[in-house]
């Protein structure tokens, strides 16, 4: 059989995959190819070797199948991987609240972040995905149970939700509780492990 293949881009949203790749120990059971991407200034562009459709990352190809966006690969690599513990497996009591998360993060709270960076501001967008003071309030509510999202575990829940706030720190919420999460997030030793992998790539 052949490896998971994870197309990836240093720094940039596949970062995300690496840091679970690492946090779950298959270092050595999925194989990376980095591929160059358009950036948000310009640089980079479409790389003929990635096969997303959009010419993005990240992108999960496993034998004939293949998928896109960080939770629906995130959701893929812990379902596969259950052993690693950083999902809720199908029959684990809190699997619903880690979809839950998931789809939230994609659907609502990464939209208002992009839209509150951007400026943008209008009913419709309020009335679709609320705005950071209710993304605030959520991630409030949840950590008042305990240290993380889904209590007192850290899993790939956690990761996604807290890894824009390591590259926008400008938009971390004025909370104690938020703060102290995101710091107890970005402390863990894969993110150190990919970051100096990362920094190592850059510099040729």
């Amino acid at each position: 059989m052949t490896m998971p293949t994870l197309y990836h881009a240093p720094f940039s949203r596949s970062t995300t995959l690496l840091v679970l790749i690492e946090e779950m120990g298959l270092t050595d059971r999925i194989e990376l190819c980095e591929v160059a991407v358009t950036r948000r200034d310009g640089s980079g562009g479409p790389d003929p070797r990635n096969p997303h459709p959009e010419g993005k990352v990240p992108y999960l190809v496993d034998g004939t199948d293949a998928l896109s966006e960080r939770g629906a690969i995130l959701t893929y690599l812990t379902d596969r991987f259950p052993e690693a513990g950083m999902g809720c497996p199908v029959g684990d009591p809190q699997r619903g609240a880690f979809l839950g998360w998931l789809f939230y993060y994609q659907g609502v709270m990464e939209p208002v972040l992009v839209l509150d960076e951007a400026g943008c501001d209008h009913p419709v967008l309020r009335a679709t995905f609320r705005d950071m003071g209710a993304v605030t309030a959520r991630l409030e509510a949840a950590l008042a149970r305990g240290p993380y999202l889904l209590g007192a575990r850290y899993t790939a829940v956690d990761l996604l939700l807290s890894s824009p706030f390591h590259v926008m720190p400008e938009a971390i919420p004025d909370r104690p509780a938020i703060r102290d999460w995101i710091r107890r997030c970005a402390a863990r030793p894969a993110v150190a492990a990919v970051t100096a992998r990362e920094m190592a790539t850059l510099a040729g």
